[in-house]
């Protein structure tokens, strides 16, 4: 991670144009993965071009696929199919708890060893939710106290098939689970009780694995048989869901703002942002909605028409938008109302503890609201906050940007310690906001 870079957000005239959101970070990770995993030559188009991917295409060179980048967001990947080798060196994961957990079970399906690092932040997020089920297949892994990073995993050449519940909503254990299964000798079965990303499943079976998913009530089976092979082919990475959150606000808040947000992903498992924005009176319209690659893509088209409307966000709806909390709280803390948001632990254990960290950079702001031990209330009155104060990010990309979102719209500046983390999910954002009409750059020193 780069050196510290402060920035600086001010009260900005109404945003208008066309947002050029890049590529979903989550599919990005999968599709060079995948990729490393077939008998062939796979072109991505589309990747996402920041750092956490950039691990993810480091970490499978080490494991001997041949990666290159033929362009702007146009990548090829030549596989090794099942022929996986040890890494060299360690594997540096940067910041990416997802590519760490997907590759840790990728990896217990071959018979390799490989150390694990991360950067601070990624350092101090729990990969025991993991560990546990992929002990369970086969794999031989010693992590350093408290189920963290640093890690070293060794895999085997027999992993065996499992039926596993997992105890909390969770794309990334669920993923890394089925790709182990992929190489075990039997039918590996994953059961969710509240739907999560749906990612894999939907890029496995375009990369022609054959599996199975059967709803029970509010569980859902996904099973894959092992001994496959990936096909190789063309995959258009869509438009990131989650980073558009962050124009897509801005433009809610700041009255009189009409932008654009092209092909953007928009999965059921995605959305969930989007259908509280709705409910709360934001003017959004989605066009153009089609079905490519297996995942559902459209256009937004969002008017900022005058304050939203605080309401009660569905408990069930935190898995489909477990990474736009931060800004939804930013457009809540503009609303005129109170808007309550429950079943948030899973914010403790991400990037930084965002729930902790949202509470206290808003409180600082002027926001009245009341934190629990999972849940988050602000009472807007219409307006926004009066801003006046510097945040410290922790090292997370979403608080960054968030903060910057909302210095758009306060009566005084909001400043940000460090900016330099938005590099691993949205390297053009400051750009972006800047030429929809943001007024965001480095921290005055006034």
């Amino acid at each position: 991670m780069s050196s510290a870079k402060p920035l600086q957000s001010k009260k900005s005239p109404p945003l208008t144009g066309i947002a050029i959101i890049p590529g979903d970070k989550s599919i990005s990770h999968r599709a060079l993965m995948f990729g490393a995993m077939t008998e062939g030559e796979t072109i991505i188009g589309g990747l996402l071009e920041g750092e956490d991917v950039y691990a993810t295409a480091e970490a499978m060179r080490s494991c001997g696929a041949d990666i290159t980048r033929e362009g702007a967001g146009n990548w090829r990947v030549n596989g090794i199919g099942h022929n996986f080798r040890t890494p060299k060196n360690p594997i540096d994961m940067g910041n990416s708890g997802t590519s760490t957990r997907l590759i840790m079970g990728l990896l217990t399906g071959h018979p390799v060893t490989a150390t694990m690092t991360g950067d601070a932040s990624l350092s101090k997020r729990p990969m025991g939710r993991v560990i546990t089920p992929l002990e369970q297949i086969g794999a031989k892994i010693e992590a350093t106290e408290g189920g963290k990073l640093p890690l070293t995993i060794t895999g085997t050449d027999n992993p065996k098939a499992i039926t596993y519940e997992l105890p909390i909503a969770s794309a990334q254990v669920k993923s890394a689970i089925l790709l182990a299964g992929l190489n075990a000798n039997g039918i590996t079965t994953v059961i969710e009780d509240h739907p999560t990303r749906d990612h894999t499943e939907n890029m496995l079976r375009y990369f022609g694995i054959d599996l199975k998913i059967e709803k029970d009530g509010t569980k859902t089976a996904i099973s894959v048989k092992g001994g496959q092979t990936l096909q190789p082919g063309l995959i258009q990475v869509p438009r990131d869901p989650s980073s558009a959150a962050f124009p897509v606000v801005a433009a809610i808040i700041n009255e009189g703002s009409d932008i654009t947000c092209e092909n953007i992903g928009l999965s059921p498992t995605r959305d969930g942002l989007y259908q509280t924005l709705i409910e709360m009176g934001a003017d959004i319209t989605i066009t153009n909605k089609r079905t490519e690659a297996g995942e559902i893509i459209a256009n937004l088209h969002i008017k900022g028409t005058g304050p939203l409307t605080g309401i009660e966000v569905p408990a069930s709806r935190v898995p489909s938008m477990i990474d736009e909390f931060p800004i939804l709280a930013i457009a809540a803390s503009c609303a005129q109302g109170t808007t309550h948001m429950t079943g948030l632990a899973e914010l403790r254990v991400k990037e930084s503890d965002r729930l902790a960290v949202m509470a206290e950079g808003l409180k600082a702001c002027g926001v009245n609201l009341e934190m629990g031990e999972d849940s988050l209330t602000i009472h807007g009155n219409g307006k926004p906050p009066q801003g006046g104060t510097t945040v410290k990010t922790h090292l997370d990309h979403r608080i960054a940007m968030s903060f910057l979102i909302l210095g758009t719209v306060t009566d005084q500046p909001v400043s940000i310690d460090d900016g330099a983390p938005i590099q691993t999910s949205f390297p053009n954002f400051i750009a972006l906001m800047t030429e929809l009409g943001a007024k965001i750059g480095p921290a005055s020193n006034e």
